[in-house]
């Protein structure tokens, strides 16, 4: 008898062992254990579910499970819980749930059917929040849509930029023909004003894709931004306040100090836009860190060391449906007409292409803030400053040689230089060009190249012509994008080069100032 009760007592411990074991298990699960009865009364929950709805295990037993389902959901609910009691299957789905002080998360449920030990019908249910992985889909779908229109602009870039380079390069010749007096003339502008007007668009595509040209430079933000002031406060009129807050001391970025101004012009001319009558417009500057803990919260944000632009309003705020597509191309709330929708799909895609992040917070009659992340430059070395080259068009003597297989930027890019009384040999191939150089006896000083061409490359052509006349100076120009640009080697410091389409005065004053490099 003795050695039963030693048995008896053996057992007994190991299923208390067991049970704590199971209580253990069931209580510190990542995911949300309950049970219900038939009514959706919550008859058991373990304490991640609990933690999860912010109430107390011992206020959360006996209150229904509807109640915590956001209304717009309850819907998905019952569907699935009357397939449950139909056919016992599992059941499976996602739905927005609401915690005791309003917080809304995403729920992914699995249900199945159960019974007690009276036989009654319950319902075993396992929740888990997926808010964090909703977010990171929403992100990756955001990203691929993104970089789909991103190609998208890339592949009509060039054929467009040629185009436009015809149609502004041959209105501003024939308007150089003509007296301003003459009727046709101020159509010619028309025709002109809607060609840069395309121009700009292509540009805010290219930017949003990432994939502009651009010649990245060490700036100081807080000297940058003051070089702006002057134009922003002309942009935003004398009813709207421009605060200018700077952090000091501050650390250098490295970027095109044109792509801040686009950044500044964009936000400014949205916030003022966004203000009904009197408001203000702030700009501050601060440096963060983050760290990897932080990283791990917010998986939009690498870490390391940044820049913090801060561009904020009191105007008319986002509406939250609103918020997820403000930096879709296109996308705008803006009377038809007022707004071409890429204004903050520019912003978003400077941005992106400086390796940094964008954050809004805004909400419906409250105004709007938005925080850019500039990563820091850590090289030790001054700032460099734009240089403008400020050389006049002028007319010039010297020998030119143009490569470009697109007949109708060829022939308007001759007849503009013969114009300013340059001598020029134009080919459609390189091989011809070659051909050419070689029977040419006298000096040839500047080759114009497009940089993608039948045959070679242009930076393979400026290589060949090196051989060929060995001081000569190479232009590049091109149509296509930064990152095939750049694949050239075209983008480089020491090379010369402009991106279609470009103004008859842009290309002249490139000219000169290509010819005219390292003359003293």
């Amino acid at each position: 008898l003795e050695m039963q009760n030693d048995e008896l007592n053996r057992t007994q411990a190991d299923l208390g062992t067991a049970v704590k074991r199971y209580c253990d298990l069931y209580d510190m699960a990542p995911v949300g254990y309950c049970t219900l009865n038939e009514n959706e009364v919550l008859l058991e929950a373990n304490r991640t579910i609990a933690d999860m709805l912010g109430l107390e295990r011992r206020k959360l037993v006996r209150q229904k499970i509807t109640l915590f389902i956001h209304r717009e959901d309850r819907n998905i609910y019952y569907l699935h819980r009357k397939k449950l009691s139909g056919s016992g299957e599992l059941q499976i789905c996602e739905l927005r749930m609401v915690k005791q002080d309003g917080t809304i998360f995403n729920a992914h449920i699995e249900a199945k059917a159960a019974q007690d030990e009276y036989g009654e019908s319950m319902c075993r249910m396992v929740i888990s929040d997926i808010t964090r992985e909703k977010r990171l889909q929403e992100q990756l779908n955001q990203a691929q849509k993104m970089e789909s229109m991103g190609r998208l602009a890339g592949g009509v870039a060039h054929d467009f930029n040629n185009m436009l380079g015809v149609i502004l390069g041959y209105a501003e010749m024939i308007m150089d023909n003509i007296e301003p007096s003459e009727p046709i003339y101020e159509d010619l502008k028309e025709i002109q004003n809607a060609a840069n007007r395309s121009v700009d668009i292509v540009r805010h595509l290219l930017a949003f894709a990432r994939k502009q040209a651009i010649s990245p430079q060490v700036i100081n933000l807080n000297e940058a931004v003051e070089g702006m002031l002057k134009i922003l406060r002309r942009l935003i009129g004398e009813d709207i306040t421009l605060e200018w807050m700077p952090g000091e001391p501050l650390w250098s970025v490295c970027m095109d100090p044109s792509q801040l101004d686009q950044i500044l012009a964009n936000l400014s001319v949205n916030a003022r836009d966004a203000i009904n009558g009197v408001g203000y417009i702030s700009i501050a500057t601060s440096m963060i860190t983050f760290d990897k803990p932080f990283y791990s919260e917010h998986t939009s944000i690498m870490p390391g060391e940044y820049v913090l632009l801060t561009v904020s309003d009191n105007g008319s705020g986002i509406q939250k449906e609103n918020i997820y597509n403000i930096f879709d191309p296109f996308f705008t709330t803006k009377e038809l007409g007022k707004g071409t929708g890429l204004g903050l799909a520019t912003v978003y895609g400077i941005v992106k292409q400086n390796n940094g992040f964008i954050n809004v917070y805004s909400e419906h009659g409250h105004g709007t803030t938005f925080n850019i992340y500039l990563p820091r430059h850590k090289e030790n070395r001054e700032d460099q400053q734009s240089v403008c080259s400020g050389i006049p068009s002028e007319k010039g003597h010297e020998t030119i040689m143009i490569v470009e297989d697109e007949p109708g930027i060829l022939n308007m890019v001759k007849i503009f230089l013969e114009k300013l009384g340059y001598n020029v040999l134009a080919s459609c191939l390189p091989s011809e060009a070659i051909a050419v150089a070689g029977n040419y006896t006298g000096a040839i000083d500047l080759l114009i190249t497009d940089v993608i061409m039948p045959e070679m490359t242009g930076r393979e052509l400026s290589e060949r012509f090196d051989i060929l006349c060995p001081d000569i100076k190479t232009l590049f120009m091109s149509g296509y994008t930064a990152d095939i640009i750049s694949q050239q080697g075209v983008l480089d410091d020491d090379v010369y080069f402009i991106h279609k389409p470009f103004s008859i005065n842009e290309l002249s004053a490139k000219v000169r100032e290509v010819i005219g490099a390292g003359k003293s």
